[in-house]
């Protein structure tokens, strides 16, 4: 195998991107979980005891807080969207430098195109999904302005 089956360097890029975005979200979407799991938890206990109503209240205030930015920053969907992007890349790149699946019987340099193909169409599935998702929840806050205001 020769220097070029080494690389694609944009695919070493976005592999590392996805993974750390992946791996950012997971984080975020864990803690504000626990965050709102706990908080949930002690309104029950709080809300029973003497003196604490206010302290009840404000766990709630928390709950809908924590909700409230997970809704919005969609942790737990984008870290599923990047694993699995970052996933997808990572197959392909083994794909490339066994010379397996579309790359067998290829040249270096046909190898080195398709691999270019490849990538720059789990990217573009990427982005294509993104947008997608994105229009799906600015109608759905656009559906739920009116449906307040009505």
């Amino acid at each position: 195998m020769s220097s070029t089956r080494a690389g694609y360097a944009r695919l070493e890029d976005q592999i590392d991107w996805y993974d750390r975005k992946s791996i950012s979200h997971q984080i975020w979407y864990r803690r504000l979980k626990v965050i709102s799991i706990a908080s949930a938890a002690l309104v029950p206990l709080f809300s029973s005891l003497d003196g604490y109503a206010v302290l009840a209240g404000g766990l709630g205030v928390v709950v809908v807080i924590v909700e409230g930015l997970q809704h919005v920053n969609q942790h737990h969907e984008n870290w599923i969207r990047y694993r699995a992007t970052c996933e997808n890349l990572r197959r392909e790149k083994y794909l490339y430098l066994a010379g397996a699946g579309g790359y067998e019987r290829m040249t270096d340099e046909q190898a080195l195109r398709q691999l270019a193909a490849q990538v720059e169409s789990v990217l573009s599935r990427e982005s294509g999904d993104w947008l997608q998702l994105r229009r799906s929840l600015d109608q759905k806050t656009a559906g739920s302005d009116q449906s307040s205001s009505d």
